[in-house]
Parts: C-alpha cells; structure tokens; sequence
C-alpha cells in the first residue's frame, strides 16, 4: 500500500506567519499545544510517510521522525538575532553509520514562506572535505554526468556550493572538475510554493525530488563508505 499524507492544515502555516510576527517566549508557550497538535504531529506523520516512499530508493538513508525533526528553538548563543523560535520546521534523513550534514543527506523543511527542499554535504569536516574532492577528482566524468541529469536539473536547479579562491592545496589546478573540487560543500536547494502544505500532492513532490537527488547523495557517501570500512577493524579490533 503506497504511502499517503493528507497536507498541514492552513492554520499551521498560519502559525508560522504568526510566529514570525510574535516571535516571543512568551507568545509561543500560549500556543504550544497548538504547536504540537497541529505542526509537530502532522510532520512527524509526513517524515513516517515520506521515510516509507524512501524505502524504495534510498532504504539506507530513512529516519525516524525523533531522529530526523529539527527543534524549532533556536540556538542564539553565537548570534546577533536573538529571536528564539524558528519561522519554520525542518527535517533531515541521513545515513547514521556517517552522520548528519558530514556526510550525503536529505532535508526539507515546511514554512508560510516556502517549502525548501534541499540535499548533499553541507558540513564536511576537514577529512571528509579531502575524501570528496579526491573521489570528485578521480570520477569526475561519472560525477558531471549524475549532477547534468536533465530531469534532476528540472526539478532541483544545479548542485551549488561555496568555493575556494583557488585550487586547494595538493589538488592538479588544471584539472577539468576543478570547479567542483574548489567547492567546500555540494548541495541542492529549491523552494516551493508553500501552498503545496495543505494538500496531498506535498508527498509525492517530496519524494520525487529525493528520488532524483539519490544517484548525487550515493556519489557523495561512496568514498565515506569505503573510508568508514577501511578505519573499522582499527576502530572495533578484529572479532
């Protein structure tokens, strides 16, 4: 039996412009039974749902709704904007023998503004940032090939990422995927309109979009696979 998710109920977008215009403790804890009943609930049922469509083309990436629904506190403590709630709710679905953000991964989150729905590395850490760009470096015809995916191009835009000046450090500067090796992170984004909430149809372009994402997240969780395997005896001692 295929999946199904109804949509969000316009009031709980409402919600959402309303919080961004009472962005308040106290305005907030008034409405926090609201909140739950009405925001949290539905997505937790949208991320069941969505991981069930998952099964069937990234099994390894679903998560559970505890694992994978963002708070919607903010943490202030490094910034000027002290406002402490998210305007929006967001979710992540990763592969947890490799980490959220560090490695491939999936996100959507639903607002009164939009739906975002985005995917690839976004928080790399210095290792992983050196594994990609040499896997990218050494398969870079398949990797131009996957990322060029016409219906992919369509339904996402093109893969983006902030880039280095210059060629990083140990890396050939005329390679012809330089441009890619340049980037400090990969990753897809695009908006929806956020109408698309209240109906059923938000599932299915959910997991679309994922589906055609998938072949780009594999790429990416290639060389992290293989890395993981090679470290796990010296990590865990031989059985």
């Amino acid at each position: 039996m295929a999946a199904s998710f109804p949509g969000f109920s316009k009031e709980a977008l409402k919600f959402f412009r309303d919080l961004e215009k009472n962005n308040r403790r106290e305005w907030f804890e008034a409405r926090k039974e609201f909140f739950l009943a009405n925001v949290k609930a539905p997505m937790e049922a949208l991320v069941e749902a969505l991981g069930a469509e998952m099964l069937k083309f990234a099994p390894e990436a679903v998560t559970s709704p505890q694992k994978a629904i963002y708070r919607i506190y903010r943490d202030t403590r490094f910034s000027g904007d002290k406002t402490p709630y998210k305007t929006h709710l967001g979710a992540s679905f990763f592969r947890h023998d490799l980490g959220r953000h560090i490695a491939g991964g999936y996100y959507f989150e639903v607002s009164h503004k939009h739906i975002g729905l985005a995917g690839g590395v976004y928080m790399p850490t210095p290792e992983n940032l050196r594994i990609l760009r040499t896997h990218i470096m050494d398969n870079h015809q398949r990797f131009t090939k996957i990322v060029g995916e016409e219906k992919l191009l369509e339904a996402m835009g093109p893969l983006q990422g902030d880039k280095l000046s210059r060629p990083p450090k140990g890396f050939p500067c005329e390679h012809p995927a330089m441009e890619w090796i340049k980037c400090k992170h990969w990753y897809y984004w695009k908006e929806l309109p956020s109408e698309i909430a209240t109906g059923p149809g938000l599932l299915k372009e959910l997991a679309l979009r994922f589906k055609l994402m998938q072949p780009t997240i594999s790429f990416f969780n290639e060389p992290l696979i293989a890395d993981k395997n090679r470290r796990a005896p010296l990590e865990t001692g031989w059985v």
